[in-house]
């Protein structure tokens, strides 16, 4: 604890003269190719909405076209972390708002692409008819809910998993609520954050192809990017065309990895609860090069004053009253009057989707209901058997390069380059092989499952583990406990939290990954499982929008009860047993 405080409250403290050398002129450089990049994508945006886009399949295309599918994974990262941050805080500081919120994340997350893919993207291109803006936000937004659920779960579970003693701490240094969030329960949550991060901008991946060219019935609407190039080479055969987005990806998550998750990571080791205890951290050579740069601090300075003077703002605006962040307490009444307009806009807008879904859903008969369901208890036999056995390797996998900084070194962004990797791009060598195998899609949808799902789960261990406390490790060995004592007594209670929030997780990704692994194109030949994904892809290309409705509403019954039984169960064992208190 003491550690957190001295890390954040001691840096106000410290002024050294900002110099500017050689690392500004290079960073002044990247910022100058990012903006005439960024320019290009405006180009993109503003441009005449055509009803086909010729994707070329040269290799000297794809530069562009990478960097187009890697800004909308980016600004989609920035609406996640956005709606993190608020959302999360918001259900785990609302005992009212929790009860709603935390159940609404359930849906969320159990509502696969295709479900709201039609509609959003229909909405879009008729709000902006004449220019691709509401395609490229269509396509953001089918992003944004591929990564943004483990983020909002990992935060909302952090903050409710704060050690007591923290808590005690703040109340004894009368923190206000920006105090506490900014010097206790961000620092406490910002390691599984950006864990979690890296894991979302793999999920946004996932469905690169789907979002970047997307078919409903007659219509074509394809977007210019790697993923819509990967569609294209995969619908002609071209297997030249395959390496090449396969290579383009590669390149784009590592120089994402380089230049962004690493440096996170490495800065978020300071973060770690601890008293004692030395241990290797993991570096950066681009965040050491960053805190050279006197450029960075200006700016660093000018993005704090106005974070701060904008909270500040919308604090005064709220509660009637002037007052600084520092010393806010507590939020006014108006606030509430504030936040119960806000659930009346939620119930208003609730009862009339409902009331839409019901004449929706009266075309569907008795026999259309009872295949929905048999096919969700199928995909839900294949999502737990996905989530068991990406279990079984990656707890001690995770394990293993949480507790080694050096391995953790090696491996960390080899892993992130695997999970990054969207699936889907593998799916026709893994058919291929399954149809050679002899084994069909009904048992082999499970694999294809696994290979989008299991590595949640596997970030959330090496998170969990590598925020264990350096002391207790210390203490672990200094009582001579065999292996099977530190897992029973130090690392399953430490990672038990973390894994929760990986099985969560998973378990929504395999059923989102269900409408890719259930229904598959091979050479023109359509290759299907029976399961809720396989209905809701069929759905989807016939514009069949009753069935497809009710098979999305059947799905988000399945997440919500099995999350309602299982999975809040053992978050409530989670809070009573499982925090450093």
């Amino acid at each position: 604890m003491t550690k957190i405080f001295h890390n954040t409250r001691n840096n106000k403290s410290t002024h050294k003269p900002v110099r500017f050398g050689w690392i500004d002129f290079f960073l002044i450089l990247g910022i100058t190719g990012l903006f005439c990049g960024f320019i290009s994508v405006k180009k993109e945006w503003m441009g005449t909405l055509c009803p086909t886009v010729e994707i070329d399949l040269s290799p000297w295309a794809l530069p562009k076209y990478t960097f187009f599918s890697m800004t909308r994974g980016i600004i989609a990262y920035g609406f996640s972390l956005i709606f993190t941050l608020v959302y999360g805080y918001w259900a785990a500081k609302d005992r009212i708002a929790e009860k709603v919120l935390i159940p609404l994340l359930d849906i969320l997350q159990s509502i696969p692409v295709l479900g709201f893919m039609p509609g959003l993207v229909l909405t879009f291109v008729s709000l902006f008819h004449q220019s691709n803006i509401g395609l490229e936000l269509a396509a953001i937004i089918m992003i944004f809910t591929g990564q943004v659920w483990n983020m909002t779960f990992s935060f909302y579970h952090s903050l409710r998993a704060v050690p007591a003693d923290m808590r005690q701490a703040a109340t004894s240094f009368q923190f206000g609520w920006w105090q506490t969030l900014k010097w206790i329960e961000i620092p406490c949550a910002i390691i599984g954050l950006i864990w979690n991060s890296m894991m979302s901008m793999a999920g946004g991946w996932f469905y690169l192809m789907i979002c970047e060219a997307f078919v409903l019935g007659q219509n074509d609407f394809r977007l210019p990017g790697v993923g819509s190039y990967m569609s294209v080479a995969v619908n002609h055969n071209n297997f030249p065309a395959m390496i090449y987005a396969i290579t383009a990806m590669m390149v784009m998550i590592v120089f994402l990895d380089f230049f962004l998750w690493r440096p996170a990571i490495a800065w978020s080791q300071k973060f770690k609860i601890e008293e004692t205890g030395t241990q290797t951290l993991v570096s950066s050579f681009f965040l050491n090069w960053l805190r050279k740069a006197g450029l960075l601090h200006y700016i660093g300075s000018m993005f704090s004053f106005i974070i701060n003077s904008g909270l500040n703002y919308l604090f005064c605006l709220f509660s009637g009253k002037k007052a600084h962040l520092e010393g806010t307490k507590e939020i006014r009444p108006p606030f509430h009057v504030f936040m119960w307009m806000i659930y009346a806009a939620f119930i208003s807008l609730f009862g009339f989707g409902c009331r839409k879904l019901y004449h929706l859903l009266q075309a569907l008969s008795l026999s259309n209901w009872h295949q929905i369901l048999w096919c969700g208890c199928l995909t839900l036999f294949r999502v737990l058997s996905a989530v068991v056995i990406g279990t079984l390797w990656t707890f001690p996998v995770g394990l293993i390069i949480g507790l080694s900084p050096k391995l953790s070194r090696i491996l960390q962004p080899g892993v992130q380059i695997v999970a990054s990797f969207p699936a889907p791009m593998l799916y026709t060598i893994i058919v291929i092989l399954l149809q050679i195998a002899g084994i069909s899609l009904n048992f082999g949808s499970i694999v294809l499952m696994l290979l989008g799902t299991q590595w949640y789960i596997l970030f959330n261990v090496i998170a969990g583990t590598m925020s264990i406390p350096t002391d207790l490790k210390e203490v672990s060995y200094l009582y001579e406990m065999n292996l099977w004592q530190r897992l029973k007594n130090l690392y399953i209670p430490a990672v038990f939290p973390f894994l929760i929030t990986g099985w969560v997780a998973a378990a929504g990704g395999a059923w989102n990954a269900s409408i890719v692994a259930e229904f598959f194109t091979l050479r023109g030949r359509i290759i299907t499982a029976n399961g809720l994904g396989a209905i809701i892809s069929q759905a989807a290309e016939k514009a069949n929008f009753a069935l497809l409705a009710g098979a999305v509403l059947t799905m988000s019954v399945f997440v919500v009860v099995f999350n309602r039984i299982v999975w809040r169960s053992l978050y409530n064992i989670v809070q009573k047993k499982y925090t450093f208190s």
